[in-house]
């Protein structure tokens, strides 16, 4: 058996794993380019809600005047010209769509539930409504 040279096989196995790595990572490359790309043009792809998204516009319909109370009674919210003295100002507190639902479901300090005068359609619609809202777009 001819004799290795194991330095000569230590390096020839270093680039070996590089050139891997360096396949690899194009690989990912490639496959993070497509998905985006598809993402970006294909029908139903998942998208950022828009303003004119009917979840988003109901939303703020509640938000602004359709519950009883109103959001904009005591909360603060920019995009809805809401300025309510009582409640968190949503535009610095940016709470997720989770913590909304809670808190619309149970309430929370002077805050009363809303489970009992909204459905559970019309309370994602105002978490989404928040969110969307309270986020940089």
């Amino acid at each position: 058996m001819p004799e290795v040279d194991p330095r000569a096989a230590c390096e020839a196995g270093h680039l070996a794993r590089l050139r891997g790595i360096r396949r690899s990572r194009a690989a990912f490359h490639a496959l993070a380019i497509g998905v985006f790309a598809l993402g970006m043009v294909m029908p139903g792809a998942v998208r950022p809600a828009q303003a004119d998204d009917p979840q988003i516009q109901l939303g703020k319909a509640l938000f602004k005047s359709n519950a009883n109370p109103p959001c904009s009674t005591c909360h603060t919210l920019k995009d809805a010209e809401a300025s309510g003295p009582i409640g968190p100002d949503l535009d610095e507190l940016q709470p997720t769509k989770d913590q909304v639902l809670a808190v619309l479901r149970d309430g929370l300090g002077v805050m009363p539930s809303f489970a009992e005068t909204l459905n559970q359609s019309q309370r994602e619609a105002i978490a989404a409504y928040v969110v969307w809202a309270t986020r940089p777009r």
